[in-house]
């Protein structure tokens, strides 16, 4: 009731957007949101910001002061954000909720992606080479290696190298004995991603998290529902970048792709004949 007075009772109002504030510091500060002035510079790099509590914040980059200490863990932190984030994995707390399915998560950042990746059919990412259409940037960017080849993870300790992280995280720990196992506590499975053991583990327990909203068939994981609810839609995600078809499942352009651009081969070697 006492800040609906406050803010009932400001005197200091806002010409942009009519917000009211109980002192002018605090609209003055509120003001750079319009203006874009950011009076506070960073000695070491040159950043600027719109307050001291930002710049503040920000100097604990350069100096690694981190505070903020978890009292379950002694992990440190540089913010107390942070740190309230970290104390959910130890308190199990998951506010962030998806409105489409029974999920929930620690992150906003971690819903938005779930939204992103299970429910959302967008995929504004394409493939130069093949014409593929992909979710996020960072899934494009590993399709793209299959093109060129490129490996950018290389092992430490022999030549060999790999075009994906958890490739490289795999061949540690099976050639070098380096990195740790995640092992299953019902059938001793070893796994080298905790993800993998968690979806193995749902398989044992017969726990199925996500939810068709079609017909209500529950899936272990995302990508299982990802290639189910493609049965109930009509919309066609990939295309063959050698001709422009579209079709709905990716075995299926990627089969396609292989035959049609042979034939395109054969139509450029009889143009240039």
């Amino acid at each position: 009731m006492r800040s609906h007075v406050n803010v009932r009772s400001s005197k200091f109002k806002c010409i942009e957007c009519g917000k009211c504030f109980s002192k002018n510091h605090h609209l003055t500060v509120h003001r750079r949101i319009h203006s874009g002035e950011k009076p506070f510079e960073c000695t070491v790099c040159g950043k600027r910001f719109t307050t001291s509590r930002e710049l503040v914040i920000h100097s604990r980059i350069h100096s690694g002061e981190k505070p903020y200490t978890c009292h379950y863990c002694d992990k440190t932190f540089s913010q107390p954000g942070s740190l309230n984030i970290h104390m959910r994995v130890h308190t199990g707390d998951k506010p962030y909720k998806c409105s489409l399915c029974n999920k929930s998560f620690s992150q906003l950042g971690h819903l938005q992606t779930h939204k992103r990746s299970v429910h959302s059919n967008r995929r504004p990412y394409d493939c130069r080479y093949c014409g593929m259409l992909f979710k996020s940037s960072r899934d494009l960017k590993h399709h793209v290696y299959t093109h060129t080849g490129a490996k950018p993870y290389s092992c430490r300790h022999c030549s060999e190298r790999f075009t994906q992280r958890v490739q490289l995280k795999t061949h540690l720990l099976k050639s070098h004995n380096e990195g740790t196992w995640f092992t299953c506590h019902i059938c001793e499975k070893k796994f080298t991603l905790s993800g993998s053991l968690k979806v193995h583990i749902r398989r044992h327990e017969g726990v199925k998290p996500y939810v068709c909203r079609d017909c209500q068939k529950c899936f272990c994981t995302a990508d299982e529902l990802r290639s189910h609810a493609l049965k109930h839609s009509d919309i066609k995600h990939f295309c063959c970048g050698s001709c422009g078809k579209y079709f709905k499942y990716k075995e299926t352009v990627k089969i396609h792709f292989r035959i049609c651009s042979v034939k395109l081969g054969y139509v450029n070697v009889f143009l240039r004949q």
